[in-house]
């Protein structure tokens, strides 16, 4: 474990820290070892569903544990998958997130709300009884629904990447969900959904690498009973990348009641002694929360550029739940760390920031406005941030260091610099490792690992921000 503190080459020039235990212990927890890569991560509703750069659990609540007490506030802006608002509500806080990402917060709110175990193993069943039977028996009125569910452009998207007897599994489930009453039920059963969808292998759909966003459709689909579906041509004469990019059809509502089954395991069944959470669709860097009203803030942005496509991967799903494909393009560009630059407002960014993203136009000028824009939206957060956050608190920012142009972003340093400019003390920034199998931004096969910007592929930077009193 690594910790810088007063030793980067920015502006290192902090007040001195009006509350000396608070922000000693905040530097206390950056130098201890934060990789937590022994510890299992999928306890509670942590499992529920696949997300892109999640960070382990035990991150959050090593901080809600010992910079907050029960009852306090902690805010995540961009909750992502909920792992922080999940871990404030077991630590028995009150967890307040926003997100614009359609499917995080559907998730989120899913993994904070206890259901009566027995009525969704009823519903769960139900669904997954009737949906084999309209498979069997109401084919066609499957096939004729299906026709009339998207517009033609999502309809090509859904051709596209699901072969036509998934498709009517599918339909048959999701018209089964929709018939249930209960919200909160329904909400539970349509994260299953999701879930066999979005996955490392992509799920029943006929993509690869969902989970990590950047989706390959299989080039060989053989069915359940091992027909060649398509590529025949390819199947005769496979080569090694053709049998990785060969898929064999699951049936969707089989696995439907595989994840059903093990999803209602981790079910939280009981809100005793735990604060609701609150959680809102909301832009982080214009937050409807009032002036000073959160003890902790731990979050995680997006990469620049979007080297992580949330929207890549969720539109698998989100598709399917009516949502038409060019909606959720146009939701995309809202994300921060997007690529879109029409109309776009620039924030003027402290000088040695600045530098980096000079340093990146003298080879690419729109990706050194990508950049620009990636830390003009980082610059907004961190201001809501310090604007909501309580006085003598922490805010902890978990960040990657994105590449371009075969040049390091410096994103912990940058994203330090504009916090002093805003007014934070940055008392240090922890370094943790990432699993090679966990971590989501590419190594080149013929890249020279010890150069540094491969190694810091590998890490990922725990920034602690601290507003004085």
């Amino acid at each position: 474990m690594t910790i810088y503190q007063n030793s980067l080459p920015f502006n290192e020039n902090n007040p001195p820290s009006q509350d000396g235990t608070y922000r000693d212990k905040l530097i206390q927890i950056l130098a201890q070892d934060l990789n937590f890569h022994s510890q299992h991560s999928g306890y509670a509703s942590h499992n529920f569903h696949s997300f892109p750069a999640k960070f382990p659990p035990q991150l959050p609540r090593t901080f809600i544990e010992a910079l907050t007490h029960p009852g306090d506030i902690v805010l995540d802006p961009m909750m992502g998958s909920g792992t922080t608002i999940l871990e404030a509500w077991l630590a028995g806080r009150r967890g307040i997130g926003a997100d614009i990402d359609p499917l995080a917060l559907l998730l989120s709110k899913v993994k904070v709300t206890p259901l009566d175990v027995q009525t969704v193993i009823r519903t769960g069943n139900t669904i997954v009884e009737n949906a084999t039977s309209a498979v069997r028996e109401n084919h066609l009125a499957l096939s004729e629904t299906l026709k009339k569910q998207w517009d033609a452009k999502t309809r090509t998207f859904i051709d596209y990447w699901f072969a036509p007897e998934t498709q009517i599994e599918l339909t048959a489930l999701r018209l089964e969900i929709e018939k249930i009453d209960d919200p909160a039920v329904k909400s539970f059963f349509q994260i299953i959904f999701s879930t066999i969808i979005i996955t490392k292998s992509g799920g029943v759909s006929l993509a690869f690498d969902l989970a990590h966003t950047r989706p390959h459709r299989a080039k060989v689909v053989l069915s359940k009973e091992g027909a060649v579906l398509i590529g025949q041509e390819l199947r005769d004469n496979p080569s090694p990348r053709i049998r990785f990019l060969t898929k064999t059809l699951r049936s969707p509502i089989t696995e439907f009641k595989k994840r059903f089954q093990q999803n209602v395991r981790s079910l939280p069944e009981t809100a005793q002694g735990k604060i609701p959470p609150a959680t809102f669709s909301g832009n982080a860097q214009w937050l409807a929360l009032a002036d000073h009203s959160a003890d902790l803030i731990v979050t995680s942005p997006p990469y620049a550029s979007n080297a992580i496509d949330y929207m890549r991967a969720h539109k698998f799903s989100l598709a399917w739940m009516g949502l038409d494909i060019d909606k959720l393009g146009a939701k995309r560009r809202e994300y921060i760390g997007g690529e879109f630059l029409n109309h776009f407002e620039f924030e003027k960014l402290p000088e040695a920031s600045a530098a980096v993203v000079a340093d990146i136009r003298d080879c690419d000028e729109k990706k050194a406005r990508v950049l620009h824009r990636y830390y003009s939206e980082m610059t907004r957060t961190l201001r809501e941030m310090f604007r909501v956050l309580r006085p003598g608190k922490a805010a902890i920012v978990v960040v990657g260091s994105s590449v371009m142009r075969g040049r390091d972003t410096r994103t912990q340093h940058c994203l330090a610099d504009i916090g002093r400019a805003i007014g934070f003390e940055v008392p240090g920034i922890g370094v943790r490792s990432l699993d090679r199998n966990k971590r989501m931004m590419p190594v080149s096969a013929n890249g020279d690992k010890t150069s540094q910007i491969q190694q810091r592929m590998h890490e990922e930077y725990v920034i602690g921000f601290y507003k004085t009193e």
